[in-house]
């Protein structure tokens, strides 16, 4: 598609009226995002199995919603800044998100040191809307072309360089960080530009104007309510989630888990953010057997915060990390 092609589907885009369609398409992205953390929440507090969330169809199901709502905020932008970038309206929701994204991570660092969201969906939505308005006026193939370069970008670009701290952003480091919520720029960046070239695509054939005529019942107005106020339910359905189960564990908790195979389930989903199957595998192995051999696995169940305790840990984790390794390197020889 040449560039004056897509200046005239810029041009024929809805100017004033939302399209119904992407608002309900948000809301039911929302509602599946809701009851992924609910899922989250009943594992949390020993409802379900450990680690259910991290594998298998539930792992791919929080991909899918993540990518579905980042592919939106490709169509949004290019809806509302593709005739013209409107900076005042992009100012203002920049700073709503991005202040929601440091109210998120500085109350997860509270509730949550070890595992809390320094760059979750709230980070990659504000810095990926910046970075899209670059791509607002460009071509949909080359769109479309620089979103399969982000999304592959990770699989080809790691490296140690991005292992620093202050580099995890990128998502391009040899070993991904721990986080409740990690949305790192690559891949995820990939989806937001899809969102604007296939917004674009549509816009030129006349499948967006049509889209806009659309006028579904009644039954889609919770949807809709939902779709356009998606900040504030991001914000407050998972407080309201969390409470609740919390609430549910003071009056019927969770009836008691096998704790060796509770620790290695959690092992394994916290290892594979890290590194593959078989390393965390052979890795939780190590720590529960160092663990239960110096007595301590009530200790780590207690979950003790102690300074002290903490740094045994670590030493631990060091000593199965480089035993691991060193089995994993002479079982390939």
């Amino acid at each position: 598609m040449s560039l004056q092609t897509t200046s005239e589907a810029v041009q024929d885009a809805p100017k004033h009226s939302r399209i119904v369609a992407i608002d309900i398409l948000r809301g039911i992205a929302l509602i599946a995002m809701a009851s992924y953390h609910f899922t989250w929440d009943l594992e949390n507090f020993g409802y379900t199995a450990p680690g259910l969330t991290a594998f298998g169809w539930w792992k791919l199901y929080a991909r899918c919603i993540a990518s579905t709502f980042l592919f939106l905020v490709g169509v949004s932008l290019f809806l509302a800044h593709g005739r013209q970038i409107r900076w005042p309206s992009f100012w203002k929701r920049f700073a709503m998100v991005a202040l929601a994204a440091i109210a998120i991570s500085a109350v997860t660092y509270i509730a949550t040191p070890d595992g809390f969201i320094f760059f979750g969906i709230l980070h990659e939505i504000a810095l990926a809307s910046l970075l899209g308005l670059a791509f607002l006026r460009l071509p949909a193939l080359l769109t479309a072309i620089a979103a399969a370069a982000a999304i592959a970008a990770p699989y080809f670009s790691r490296s140690e360089f991005f292992d620093h701290p202050a580099l995890w952003w990128v998502g391009l480091s040899a070993t991904n960080p721990r986080s409740n919520d990690y949305v790192p720029l690559f891949p995820w960046f990939g989806a937001v530009l899809a969102g604007v070239a296939v917004v674009k695509l549509a816009s030129a054939s006349g499948l967006l104007a049509r889209l806009g005529t659309w006028m579904p019942g009644r039954w889609s107005n919770p949807l809709v309510f939902i779709g356009r106020h998606s900040l504030a339910f991001y914000l407050i359905h998972q407080p309201v989630l969390f409470g609740s189960v919390w609430l549910l564990s003071q009056v019927m908790p969770a009836p008691p888990q096998d704790k060796d195979a509770g620790f290695l389930k959690a092992c394994q989903a916290s290892c594979e953010q890290q590194r593959d199957t078989t390393f965390c595998s052979s890795y939780c192995g190590c720590m529960l057997a160092t663990l239960k051999g110096e007595g301590s696995l009530d200790k780590l169940y207690s979950n003790d915060q102690t300074e002290i305790w903490k740094s045994h840990l670590a030493d631990l984790a060091s000593t199965c990390t480089a035993a691991t390794e060193s089995k994993m390197e002479g079982g390939q020889q």
